[in-house]
């Protein structure tokens, strides 16, 4: 016997996975170059030079593939609370700093580390889909609050939602998937009325803010909440920043300000233990430090959503202009999944909406090749007229 739940987890990949291991496949099929795949969100652009130096230096030290201790080396996390505490006018310390395999392991050690009984973790739609994932199995229950009209936040509706129950808010800035910046005002307006909510239910209310594409903007300023409210927890991964999604590091920070701080950090060392999280991969916990503060090529990011943008609208597609990441979420011309199954036909692959928690729009992610873009706008440019 096996537990049926992880076996249905690991038989029915999400969407965005089933899609991506599907372009795979028809790569080999019918050649990689007749396959337009605009799935997942899988950086394109190379990493900085630096980091290729980094791993050759480092692989000369004889101790590099030793283990570090259970929250990362010391140094590595002095280096990040330094660069961060710079960066956003912080205070933050090496104890602040938890180093993860990626943001999906920060995420996770995080909920399971504030669940309490009946806990509920808010989230804004659209959202990552593995954010209900993530929060179900670690005992808590996912609420789902709409954002705005132009998929910002909504603070109304989400102090509305917002129980004794109520464990965590869950911001993601740049948004996955619609490329939406939070401005200061929103993150300001959000803080004030949590630090309301938490005076009204004496009880801690958590603000998990998920940064993977922090450094990937367009002009727009991406505000750091622990500025204007205490009990922040960061999650980041460097994953984006410097193209290493398959190298699995990144890290958890806890605000400073944060009330019952040293006992919030000791949880998620706990966390972190029981669920195996400790001691992040030692060779690229020494190549970020290395690179902290360093990024790829943006600009590629920005001609490609340049491009994408500016065809598709004079298409006649209605499209959420992103200021970061590089997603572009477009609203899906025909009725249920019309539009994505006429797109698949022509292997061209979006993800469909559905998973984010909304329907009738798809995601595009532009992480790719510009190459790859041009060549799929005639095919985007035929599909539209079908919807005519």
């Amino acid at each position: 016997m096996v537990n049926e739940k992880f076996k249905k987890l690991g038989t029915n990949r999400s969407a965005i996975r089933e899609l991506f291991e599907y372009g795979k496949k028809l790569k080999e099929q019918i050649g990689e170059e007749n396959v337009f795949d605009f799935s997942i969100g899988n950086p394109n652009v190379p990493a900085p030079t630096s980091v290729r130096e980094s791993i050759y230096k480092n692989l000369n030290d004889n101790t590099v593939h030793a283990y570090t201790s259970a929250q990362g080396d010391v140094k590595v996390r002095e280096k990040i609370a330094s660069y961060d505490s710079a960066k956003f006018n912080l205070n933050l310390s090496a104890d602040d700093i938890y180093l993860t395999s990626g943001a999906a392991s920060a995420l996770t050690i995080v909920f399971n580390a504030i669940y309490t009984k009946n806990a509920e973790y808010i989230v804004i739609r659209p959202y990552f889909p593995e954010y209900k994932l993530f929060i179900e199995a670690s005992g808590g229950k996912c609420v789902e609050v709409d954002s705005d009209e132009n998929f910002s936040l909504d603070v109304d509706k989400i102090s509305a939602a917002i129980t004794e129950k109520t464990r965590a808010i869950i911001i993601n800035s740049p948004n996955n998937p619609t490329g939406t910046v939070y401005s200061k005002e929103q993150i300001f307006a959000l803080c004030k009325m949590l630090s309301d909510k938490e005076k009204e239910f004496g009880g801690k209310i958590y603000l998990v803010s998920d940064e993977p594409y922090r450094e990937i903007t367009y002009g727009k300023e991406v505000v750091n909440p622990m500025c204007f409210y205490n009990d922040v927890i960061t999650c980041y991964s460097f994953s984006k920043s410097l193209s290493l999604p398959g190298e699995r590091i990144g890290y958890i920070a806890v605000s400073p300000k944060a009330e019952e701080k040293n006992d919030l950090y000791a949880a998620i060392c706990g966390a972190g233990r029981a669920l195996g999280y400790v001691c992040a991969p030692s060779l690229f916990q020494r190549v970020v430090a290395d690179n902290y503060g360093k990024t790829s090529d943006i600009s590629v990011y920005e001609k490609n959503r340049d491009l994408l943008y500016d065809s598709l609208t004079s298409y006649g597609y209605e499209c959420v202009y992103p200021d970061g990441a590089f997603y572009l979420f477009v609203k899906s011309p025909g009725s249920g999944n019309s539009f994505f199954e006429e797109c698949k036909k022509r292997a061209v692959l979006v993800a469909p909406s559905d998973d984010f928690g909304v329907k009738g729009y798809v995601r595009i992610s532009y992480c790719v090749r510009t190459e790859t873009i041009i060549n799929a706008l005639p095919i985007f440019e035929q599909i539209i007229k079908l919807f005519k």
